[in-house]
């Protein structure tokens, strides 16, 4: 989104629907019996199974981070705005801003007084465990980016392909999602274009997909928001070919 800049007057964004996030819980894992060596010990009352303690699960925001990667990375249900609705005291009103250092709650690590779990649960474990190892995962790169930016505009019913989103990206920033245009007549207003699609504020605030981050830097933020513009004005990412 270059040059001229009108075409960025933001528009009712058609999206309505919230991302749905699905989570898993902490499965408990079972302690291994200790077998007794003489005679005398078979015959000793066994010692009562071990209680965890109960700690607070926390996490220290490191350079590159976001709400909505650390929420992913740790599986929470609620998503980024769980995270950000348990650590809104020390983030601030804007949950796109956290900076290197920071200590953010993301739940506990297991209940005072839990028994260690029974074989039947720890086999639960076990299919939990290889569900979570068939999740999605994406590189930390452009194309994964562009991947990860396509499956959620699937859910939200955007159109566009990667051919389409490549090529615009391609031409907006070469790649690069910290690229900003501070010399254009949106620039000259006070609103740069940012990004990878290099979208000015306003409009990303408009079409921003709820789910991914408030933070207009974020390469799947900016390529999804960017997108849903595009499927307003234009039809599809796919249809634009130049200056938007």
């Amino acid at each position: 989104m270059s040059a001229k800049g009108k075409h960025r007057r933001p528009k009712q964004n058609p999206i309505t629907r919230r991302l749905a996030f699905a989570g898993t819980g902490t499965a408990a894992l079972a302690l291994p019996l200790i077998g007794a060596t003489t005679a005398g010990a078979a015959e000793t009352t066994a010692a009562p199974a071990a209680h965890s303690v109960a700690a607070a699960a926390t996490y220290s925001v490191v350079a590159g981070d976001t709400l909505s990667k650390i929420a992913s990375a740790h599986s929470l249900s609620g998503g980024w705005e769980q995270l950000y609705a348990a650590n809104r005291t020390a983030i601030g009103s804007d949950p796109s801003v956290i900076r290197p250092g920071q200590t953010l709650k993301i739940g506990t690590l297991a209940k005072a007084g839990t028994k260690a779990a029974p074989a039947a649960a720890a086999s639960k474990t076990g299919v939990k465990t290889a569900a979570n190892a068939d999740a999605k995962s994406y590189p930390d790169n452009l194309d994964g980016w562009i991947r990860e930016s396509l499956d959620v505009m699937a859910r939200h019913g955007i159109p566009g392909s990667y051919n389409g989103i490549h090529r615009n990206v391609m031409r907006e920033s070469s790649g690069n999602p910290r690229a900003i245009n501070n010399w254009d007549s949106n620039a000259a207003a006070g609103i740069p274009s940012k990004g990878l699609l290099q979208v000015i504020d306003p409009t990303f605030r408009a079409y921003h997909v709820p789910g991914t981050p408030l933070d207009s830097y974020d390469p799947v933020a900016n390529i999804t928001a960017a997108c849903n513009y595009a499927a307003a004005r234009y039809g599809s990412i796919d249809n634009v070919n130049g200056a938007y």
